[in-house]
């Protein structure tokens, strides 16, 4: 595997990333990584699932959005990162990750998302139809979800009603950009953010009909399936889907790597056979 680091611009912060190629050049295609929140190129299934994917001939691209790790700087000590990300910022992100990839060759890459990314790798198939196949690592369901991640004492925790006013009145005085704390993770978010995240996310379950390319949702069995809703989305998808539940598994795959990399090779591999082979094949998986 050969390894690029890679700067995407936008027209505002540019897009960091690794650009990772099979020592041989890709066969398979091109794979784009949307990372979890917060999280950043180098961490997470962005990390671990490159060498794997290389090896099955895919180039692939992990990449940070705007919105990336909690808080940053870059050349200044003007501050960046997911305490300032907004849901329509993110989608564009991807949006331009996916040009740097065509422009490249690899105009319909396998989409793969975790958390949030996954969140996201949703809305943005739906917008791009062409892509060849979607994979899912514990996204989370979109709707409503601030409310109900705080429910489970993450974010706004057991204030969301009194940050949430908060983070209104901050809005409606033109203070957007002011930063709050919140007593869960991520900790500190501005109050537009905030504010957006409450109102602007994609819906994971309304798209699933608009997902008519094989798809594979992935969660561990220590998630709560109301946030993270692998069986519904499968059932609601508008292309065959299978839900792969992992046992002993969290969010963030710890110690479980392995099995995540395992399960998603597997997948692609019957999954995204070579057309002389014929159609794509979608085989129900066993919980592993």
């Amino acid at each position: 595997m050969r390894t690029q680091l890679v700067t995407i611009e936008t027209d505002t912060t540019p897009l960091d990333g690794a650009f990772h190629e099979p020592d041989g050049g890709a066969t398979a295609g091109g794979v784009l990584l949307f990372h979890g929140n917060t999280m950043n190129f180098y961490t997470g299934a962005p990390r671990f699932l490159p060498p794997a994917l290389t090896a099955m001939g895919y180039a692939c691209l992990a990449f940070n959005r705007r919105g990336h790790d909690i808080m940053s700087i870059r050349n200044s000590r003007a501050a960046e990162g997911a305490a300032f990300q907004k849901t329509a910022e993110a989608i564009e992100d991807n949006r331009i990750a996916a040009r740097w990839m065509a422009e490249r060759g690899f105009a319909a890459p396998v989409i793969i998302g975790h958390s949030n990314g996954g969140m996201l790798a949703v809305q943005h198939v739906a917008d791009h139809p062409e892509t060849p196949a979607l994979v899912l690592l514990s996204a989370h369901g979109g709707a409503d979800q601030m409310r109900r991640s705080s429910s489970i004492g993450l974010l706004a925790g057991n204030r969301f009603a009194e940050l949430s006013a908060h983070a209104q009145a901050l809005v409606d005085a033109g203070r957007g950009q002011d930063l709050m704390l919140m007593p869960g993770w991520w900790y500190v978010t501005t109050a537009e953010s905030f504010i957006d995240r409450m109102t602007q996310l994609p819906d994971v379950l309304a798209l699933a009909p608009e997902i008519r390319c094989p798809s594979l949702f992935i969660v561990g069995d220590e998630e709560p399936a109301d946030l993270y809703p692998a069986e519904r989305f499968a059932a609601r998808a508008g292309g065959p889907s299978e839900a792969r539940i992992l046992a002993n598994c969290n969010h963030f795959y710890v110690g479980r790597e392995a099995a995540v990399t395992d399960a998603v090779v597997d997948w692609l591999a019957r999954t995204l056979r070579p057309a002389a082979a014929g159609q794509p094949t979608i085989a129900q998986g066993d919980d592993a």
